[in-house]
């Protein structure tokens, strides 16, 4: 739509900036100014100020100046059109058409978005009605409040074939105005239009603006043959150009919210529940090229949440593949994979914003996903697998439209492969020439995450002893096997991970059996370093389970066996179970049921300073690691022998822990 110069200025005359601008910023009279806080950053002394005569305002904290329009579109985060239209419903100006035809389709549009308000409203009366009774139920056992319900418009759909249609034919709408906005079933084969959802949880959807322009429904009945059956398109509606809950989404990532993509209505609400406002789904697809640009144009670097699973790393795959040729400087995507076997709402029921925290805060790079997947699984023992492997990426790193952005992913992509591939000389360790890596002892030292023997003729990713070699997964890997840290650390490679660190299992034991230290220590628990995706998932239930009141039993025995039966509620038994199994000495009382306070208190102690000193040491051994692959010095050298030979120090320490427990009987029990 094109706005005249005279429309524009007819639009600044009707509506002075203080009245557009008063609205979100709290202005007091100053002279013939306005003036109040910077609404664009924090400040304590009001430098923006607002002049109606000129027709301006001016933030002296930031520099930004402007118009109603230039405001409306920096403080809500739209665009020239949707300002101007906006400003125009306020001011009860008429917006132009250019053509004759553009004011018809514009009307029918607008009839057509009426239409699909007095159907949300229908689903959103009959949800709340003595008829909603079973959606209800539904919607409470997926945690979703009456609260939740309201703020996301949820509705019902009478399982009869003609409710809607009835209910908004007495309010005057036509069948062919229902069936143009997708709410009935017609055609030549149909001699009576019927409702296309029925026995319906609905979802509406709308569009940037907030008006509803269809609707998703998810059947309640288990032998439907769609789960979830969206609208078709329409002239309001074409799923791929729009995303659930955009309206809202937009102006929390706008507001400074990450905006984060999952794949379903519920996951939308579970996200938003949790505190993460930005949260969208496409409708029914995969991600689009448009709905893609959608997203650009709200983020930077939008992050894209996935299940786990086989099906959620392809997806992940094709949204990669999707994005790659639009890339541009500092546009692109981030990867968050779920554990596997859980969804946003899952994690969300189970452990809350920290749990999705952690998932969001180890979101990885779009050049990381494409490099994981060409070596998953790879082997590239010959030389031509590995020129087969370079052509690949090379023929990706084309694909990149921006000049600027396809020159830097073939360095980052040529590194990775110099890297993964480069002689034993170049890496540091082992080299069959002069440098072999090794100290006195003949122990090589490898850069943690990437590809070392090991012995007999087993290979695995570099991690040294303790902590590290734990956390670290070994595979059958046979000469120039790809095995890169982003692998190592990836949900690809957690199927293969070694047990839990004896640790990490004594930790949790001892907050199982003890939930009472969660009083004290619930922050310190949920910052540790957890280096296994179980124990993460397992701290999780336990903060979960804190949550619900178990700790204020005054019985210690009572508070444990409750603290178990929630997660096993929350299906982590087997877990539990392998906690059990990484716990090799049966020595640390501390740990254990019935063991005194002052024990246990001690156990944990010591317990969190090991965790905490071998993590701080395992990041410094990294350090060290990439300083001896950049330069082979003495210095390096010696500085990674240092390190391993502080982390060897603190592993002996372990043992430490074995000796409290005299106030719960360890010698009575040892005699």
């Amino acid at each position: 739509m094109r706005f005249t110069p005279q429309f524009l200025d007819e639009l600044r005359a009707r509506l002075p900036v203080s009245e557009v601008v008063g609205r979100r910023v709290k202005l007091k009279k100053a002279g013939k100014e306005w003036k109040g806080l910077s609404p664009f950053q924090q400040e304590k002394s009001p430098s923006f100020t607002v002049n109606d005569q000129k027709g301006f305002y001016h933030d002296f904290s930031s520099g930004k100046h402007g118009d109603v329009i230039s405001f409306l579109m920096e403080t809500e985060g739209v665009g020239f059109t949707e300002a101007v239209e906006r400003l125009a419903a306020m001011a009860g100006m008429a917006l132009p058409a250019a053509t004759p035809d553009a004011a018809r389709h514009e009307q029918r549009r607008k009839t057509l978005h009426d239409v699909m308000e007095l159907a949300a409203k229908f689903f959103a009366d009959t949800l709340a009605s003595r008829t909603g009774a079973k959606a209800r139920g539904y919607l409470g056992d997926r945690a979703i409040s009456p609260a939740v319900q309201l703020q996301f418009r949820l509705g019902y759909a009478p399982g009869e074939r003609f409710a809607l249609k009835e209910h908004l034919g007495a309010l005057g709408v036509s069948t062919e105005d229902m069936v143009e906005a997708g709410l009935l079933v017609a055609g030549e084969d149909i001699p009576v239009p019927y409702d296309r959802f029925r026995d319906r949880v609905m979802f509406p959807i709308t569009d940037v603006r907030g008006r509803v322009i269809a609707f998703g429904g998810r059947a309640l009945e288990k032998d439907v043959p769609a789960k979830y059956l969206n609208s078709p398109e329409t002239p309001l509606f074409h799923k791929g150009d729009n995303l659930y809950n955009l309206a809202s989404a937009r102006q929390a990532a706008h507001n400074g919210s990450p905006l984060i993509v999952v794949e379903g209505y519920v996951d939308v609400i579970a996200m938003v529940t949790a505190g993460f406002g930005g949260a969208v789904a496409p409708l029914g697809t995969a991600l689009t090229e448009n709905q893609l640009a959608l997203l650009w144009k709200m983020a930077d670097e939008p992050i894209l949440c996935f299940d786990g699973d086989r099906a959620g790393q392809k997806a992940a795959f094709r949204a990669a593949d999707l994005a790659l040729p639009g890339l541009l400087p500092g546009k692109s995507l981030r990867f968050a994979l779920l554990p596997e076997g859980q969804d946003p709402d899952d994690l969300a029921r189970s452990g809350g914003r920290a749990a999705i925290e952690e998932v969001i805060s180890a979101a990885r790079g779009l050049a990381d996903m494409l490099w994981s997947r060409e070596i998953e699984g790879g082997s590239f023992a010959t030389p031509e697998r590995r020129a087969a492997l370079e052509a690949r990426i090379g023929e990706l790193a084309s694909g990149i439209r921006d000049e600027v952005v396809r020159r830097y992913y073939r360095q980052d992509l040529a590194e990775r492969l110099r890297r993964t591939f480069a002689p034993d000389q170049a890496r540091g360790f082992h080299a069959r020439g002069n440098f072999r890596g090794a100290g006195e002892s003949g122990r090589r030292f490898a850069p943690r995450g990437t590809f070392t023997p090991g012995p007999a003729g087993r290979a695995g990713f570099g991690g040294g002893r303790g902590q590290g070699a734990s956390a670290s997964p070994t595979i059958d890997r046979g000469p120039y096997q790809a095995a890169s840290s982003q692998l190592a650390n990836s949900p690809i490679m957690r199927s293969q991970r070694s047990a839990m660190s004896r640790r990490e299992a004594l930790i949790l034991q001892s907050l199982i059996n003890h939930p009472w230290l969660l009083h004290d220590h619930l922050e310190q628990v949920a910052a540790l370093e957890l280096a296994h995706p179980e124990a993460n998932k397992l701290r999780a239930g336990i903060i979960a389970a804190f949550a619900n009141d178990h700790h204020h039993s005054p019985d210690v025995g009572e508070q444990a066996e409750k603290m178990r039966a929630d997660l096993e509620a929350r299906g982590l038994i087997d877990i539990l179970q392998r906690v059990e199994r990484s716990i090799t000495t049966s020595a640390v009382w501390g740990s254990k049921p019935g063991a005194a306070r002052e024990d246990v208190l001690a156990t944990w102690q010591q317990l969190i300073v090991l965790h905490q000193k071998t993590h701080a040491l395992l990041r410094e051994r990294k350090d060290a690691e990439l300083a001896l692959g950049e330069e082979l010095s003495e210095s390096n050298l010696a500085w990674l022998k240092d390190v391993s030979a502080r982390l060897d120090s603190l592993d002996g320490t372990e043992a430490l822990i074995e000796g409290f427990g005299e106030l719960s009987g360890r010698f009575r029990q040892s005699v």
